[in-house]
Formats: C-alpha cells, structure tokens, sequence
C-alpha cells in the first residue's frame, strides 16, 4: 500500500474517531442535565404532592360557550391545588445565578427544557449510531466488532409502545 495513501486513510478513521467521542461526551452531558431536570422535577411534585398521573388533565367543556363561568375547573398537572403564585428559588443551567419565580413558571420552564434535552439526547444517539457505521466500515472496529453485527445495531429502531 502506498504511504500517502495509508496515512490519508489513517486521518479520515482519526477525525471519525473524534467525532464519535465529542458524540459520546456530548451524550454524557446531556444525560447529566436531564436526571438533574428529572430530579429537579419530582421535588417539586413532592413539594406539591402530586405525582405525574395523580391529576387529571385539564378537559375542554362542550358546553363552554353556553355558560360563561367554567364547569370545570383546569389544573396544572404538576401544580395540584398547590399556590401556582408561591415563590420558587431556580437556578438556570450554566450559570451560577438563582431567581425567585412562581412555581407554575418554574416547573413549565424545567418540564419544556426536559423535553428538549431529550430530543437531543435521541439525536446524538443517532449520531453515535451513524459514526460507529462509518468506522466500522472503514474498518476501523474490525477487531472488536463485526460489521454484519454493527448495521444490525444501527438498523435498530425505538418503537414507542
């Protein structure tokens, strides 16, 4: 094999390699972040005494147009009956710096930002997924993992249930 060559191939597995572990690290974060959101999530339902399913969800009336007061009255899933308006300290990611804001406020912005780190944490999966194919097919994994059982892998797909 020519040496250029070689060493040209020898780069492109070096910088898919670095790609995957910035993936995996990015994966490490993320998963940081969301049990601390997760956590941060059930001590307010603690504090509120609710669990995700202990409330109703709020329903739209069919009579609503009829009578101009509510037939039923929507509750936040989180909040309960709990103070919606009662002060909650919240720390913003990345910073070191407190705020004192409403507690509906408070659990809507953590239960928003949880939903959005799992969107990225799903799309790193993927990403992880696709560059340990393109190592292995480079030949990169060879001794470790085949690469009729590394597409099987990457091929796999989550099927809600």
């Amino acid at each position: 094999m020519d040496e250029s060559k070689f060493l040209d191939q020898f780069i492109e597995v070096e910088i898919e390699a670095e790609k995957l572990l910035l993936g995996r690290h990015e994966l490490v974060d993320i998963d940081r972040m969301r049990n601390g959101n997760r956590e941060a999530l059930t001590a307010l339902r603690k504090r509120a005494k609710t669990t995700k399913t202990s409330v109703p969800s709020p329903f739209e009336s069919i009579m609503k147009d009829m009578d101009p007061r509510p037939l039923v009255n929507e509750v936040c899933a989180t909040c309960g009956h709990h103070n919606a308006r009662e002060s909650t300290l919240l720390m913003f990611p990345g910073t070191d710096t407190f705020a004192t804001i409403p507690f509906h406020a408070a659990h809507t912005i953590l239960e928003e930002d949880q939903a959005r780190l799992d969107f990225d944490s799903k799309k790193l999966q993927s990403f992880v997924k696709e560059q340990s194919l393109i190592l292995s097919e480079k030949g990169a994994l060879s001794d470790k993992i085949g690469p009729g059982v590394l597409k099987s892998l990457v091929a796999l797909t989550d099927i809600p249930k």
